[in-house]
């Protein structure tokens, strides 16, 4: 399946690739309503969904996700659409598929799968086979709309990892997967980084790509991409990280992120192994065009310390994973990716 791939042909090609950006932040920045669900837009403003990604294509992505993160059943009960399934998740493939066609280069289009928001068995009601289920539906859709890889992401239960990944395997696609270390460097079902690879290796044939994304800021999740590569540096490592950290000023949440530390932040993430290399909450694509400059001209330095990442991006929000240590305050409400 891999050798046919589009990402897998495009990864041989090319020392690294760089993904997009924030799909919330930009939504909103358009209109889109707090608590309103983005994959609802797919059909009612499709014009909008188009716009967003040709501005992260026309910003440099190499690979561009669909608007679908919350696109299970489960998601889309809360907005009373859990019976569009199949026709939200095909239209965003859709929207995103001839924006990549348009491209002047390859990009490929990626399935974004987030988590369901439920609690697997034993600590909830969710079934590892009910899981699965509801992921392949979402994925049938995606591929009838033509993504060239599902890619699962914002994770933090490994039981759900491998659910979403055997459904990518039932369905017929090759599978990415990455998970949030955002407690204490860790994710919030106390997977460690360096464990990210095993989690879903044995599954069909295995992922095209591993790693890390959301989190809590830039210098976090460059820590955990460390623990990543160390445990395993030949695999491809993605890190999509937020653009700074996120902080309240009233009742809107602003990244500390300008395009100057974005473009710091990739070059370090290249430099410490990562192949595939994006942006996740906050990440406009004024930063993403400024991280395509970065890597262009990059010349690889020595792989980094955690003090000097710390030194270049600023201080880590969280502990490390290896020094663990109690809950961290939440970032980000319903856990959604933007």
């Amino acid at each position: 399946m891999t050798a046919t791939n589009p990402l897998a042909e495009l990864l041989a090609e090319k020392p690294f690739l760089l993904a997009d950006g924030a799909t919330g932040t930009s939504l909103f920045a358009m209109g889109l309503e707090a608590g309103e669900a983005p994959e609802l837009w797919n059909e009612a403003k499709p014009e909008n969904i188009t716009k967003l990604h040709r501005d992260f294509v026309d910003a440099g992505a190499d690979i561009i996700l669909t608007n679908t993160f919350g696109g299970t059943r489960h998601r889309l009960k809360l907005h009373h659409a859990q019976d569009r399934v199949f026709d939200l998740n095909k239209r965003a493939a859709e929207i995103a598929r001839a924006v990549a066609d348009a491209a002047p280069r390859t990009v490929i289009v990626a399935g974004s799968v987030g988590p369901t928001g439920e609690l697997m068995v034993p600590l909830g009601a969710l079934t590892y086979e009910d899981a699965v289920a509801a992921f392949a539906e979402q994925m049938e859709g995606l591929k009838a709309g033509g993504v060239d890889v599902a890619w699962i992401e914002t994770m933090s239960s490994p039981e759900e990892i491998r659910a979403a990944a055997e459904a990518a395997v039932r369905v017929g696609l090759p599978f990415v997967y990455t998970g949030s270390f955002d407690t204490a460097g860790k994710t919030m079902m106390g997977l460690h980084p360096k464990d990210i690879h095993a989690v879903a290796g044995d599954i069909g044939p295995g992922p095209l790509a591993v790693g890390a994304n959301c989190g809590v800021g830039a210098s976090d999740i460059l820590s955990s991409l460390l623990d990543m590569t160390g445990a395993d540096p030949s695999a491809t490592v993605v890190v999509k990280g937020n653009c700074g950290i996120p902080e309240y000023r009233g009742a809107e949440i602003h990244y500390s992120g300008t395009p100057p530390l974005m473009a710091e932040y990739a070059r370090l993430a290249r430099d410490a192994g990562a192949r595939i290399i994006g942006g996740c909450c906050g990440t406009s694509c004024e930063h993403l065009a400024a991280m395509r400059v970065a890597l262009d001209a990059h010349t690889p330095r020595e792989r980094p310390t955690l003090e000097t990442i710390v030194e270049k991006i600023g201080p880590l929000r969280n502990k490390t994973a290896n020094e663990g240590g109690g809950q961290p305050a939440r970032e980000r409400g319903g856990r959604r990716r933007g």
